[in-house]
């Protein structure tokens, strides 16, 4: 049985005084769902403060990005290591924002998921479609290519210690959401394509949706049958909002 996950990529956004406020309020809630694993990714500047204000609960938090690159002459760039030092457990990698907005190509995607698991993180690999390339009926195209990417560098194995999320580029942000259906049709598309590797492991790996995740529509996208959580994104800004997709997962 595989454990639902809400995470929450709370992207540019916060304040010293606004996380405290926020995180105040889903640790207040945390016991109410306890059957599902939160998480939270907050900017790199904050990770010391999430840090210890979560410390000894059951949220636990990652970062939104690392390099391919353990050190060196990278100025403006953040390690995995270094990562770690803020006890990070998870940590995006080719989120669609990354991969449209600076450039990321599947092989850069790769090589970070690969860096993320040398020191030990999990990482939360992002796929998705633009809303061009489904209306153009390539979905399946698209993301089979950006998740073969990650399986000809580092093989099916190194799926036992990662999570994918599934994120339609075309409902970021914009209120748009894809119907349960559309969502459900796309997760069962990359569960067969690592089952086609290794069955058991692919019965094992976590799939989150990561499409305008609301606590309104929440309950219908994690009753799917491949659907094992959400990457949250305006919605885990407000603690309440966020419980409540949370609680639809229980």
């Amino acid at each position: 049985m595989r454990r639902k996950l809400v995470a929450g990529n709370w992207k540019m956004n916060g304040s010293a005084g606004s996380i405290r406020e926020l995180l105040q309020g889903i640790l207040a809630g945390a016991s109410e769902v306890s059957a599902v694993e939160l998480a939270v990714f907050p900017p790199f500047v904050y990770l010391d403060r999430v840090a210890q204000q979560l410390e000894g609960s059951s949220i636990v938090w990652g970062a939104q990005n690392l390099s391919e690159h353990a050190s060196g002459a990278y100025t403006g760039e953040v390690a995995g290591p270094m990562l770690n030092d803020f006890g990070c457990a998870y940590v995006l990698v080719g989120h669609s924002e990354r991969r449209t907005l600076y450039g990321e190509s599947d092989q850069i995607v790769a090589r970070k998921f690969a860096a993320a698991r040398k020191v030990g993180l999990k990482p939360v690999l992002c796929v998705g479609e633009t809303l061009e390339e489904r209306e153009q009926g390539i979905t399946e195209a698209v993301v089979g290519r950006q998740l073969q990417a990650v399986l000809d560098l580092e093989g099916i194995s190194s799926f036992a210690d990662a999570v994918i999320a599934y994120e339609p580029v075309w409902a970021i942000g914009t209120g748009r959401t894809a119907t349960s259906a559309q969502a459900q049709e796309v997760h069962a598309f990359i569960r067969a394509q690592l089952a086609a590797q290794d069955p058991v492991l692919a019965s094992q790996v976590r799939i989150l949706y990561g499409g305008s995740v609301k606590g309104s529509n929440a309950g219908e996208l994690l009753a799917m049958a491949d659907i094992d959580g959400g990457l949250v994104g305006g919605a885990s800004l407000d603690a309440k909002e966020f419980l409540a997709i949370a609680k639809a997962g229980c």
